[in-house]
Order: structure tokens, then C-alpha cells, then sequence
């Protein structure tokens, strides 16, 4: 059974760090790469950055981009995502993905 459980979210002030963690199982995670999603409330779901299956190949939004680095370790069957200086707009829930599979998310609150 593919799985992909994500953590790290919470609670930060503007201007703050997080840094989310998903670990996957049920499948070779290095054989896919890897991409981070966000649903902000009321909102569709925003693609946030992406990772090859290397891991030496990333993207982000123009949202994130500066701010955010996604990273992987396989050996660890484990996504990452650190981000820096969080903006209230970045409040959302964050959620892994590959190939239509997700995780269930977790929520990172921005606020003051």
C-alpha cells in the first residue's frame, strides 16, 4: 500500500522557518520524483516546488522561490521541504505527492 505521511507543520510567526517531512513507503521512492502542494483556505490546491529522483533537479513557484528548498533522501525514503521567512499568505495545508498519490497533509499556520 502506497503511503506518504507528512509532519513538521505548526504554528510560526511571520518571518519564521518550518521544516516539513514525508515519509513515503509502498513504493521505490527513488524511482519518482517528488512534488510539494499547498491548499490555502478556501483555495485550490498550488503547486509549490518539485524534486527529481536524484535530487539535484528542483523547481519552485514564484511564490516560494528564495524561501523554500525541497530536498530528498532515499535512503531514507524521505521528502523535505525547509521553509524560510514564512509570509501569512504561506498558511495552508501542505501536502506531498507523486503520480496521484498524496498524503494527508499538514498544516502550517503563519500568523502573528
Amino acid at each position: 500500500e502506497v503511503q506518504m505521511v507528512e509532519s513538521g507543520g505548526g504554528l510560526v510567526q511571520p518571518g519564521g522557518s518550518l521544516r516539513l517531512s514525508c515519509v513515503a513507503s509502498g513504493f521505490i521512492f527513488s524511482n519518482y520524483g517528488m512534488k510539494w502542494v499547498r491548499q490555502a483556505p478556501g483555495k485550490g490546491f498550488e503547486w509549490v516546488s518539485l524534486i527529481n529522483t536524484a535530487g539535484d533537479i528542483t523547481d519552485y513557484s514564484d511564490y516560494v522561490k528564495g524561501r523554500f528548498t525541497i530536498s530528498r533522501d532515499n535512503a531514507k525514503n524521505t521528502l523535505y521541504l525547509q521553509m524560510n521567512s514564512l509570509k501569512p499568505e504561506g498558511t495552508a495545508l501542505y501536502y506531498c505527492t507523486t503520480e496521484g498519490a498524496w498524503g494527508r497533509g499538514t498544516q502550517v499556520t503563519v500568523s502573528a
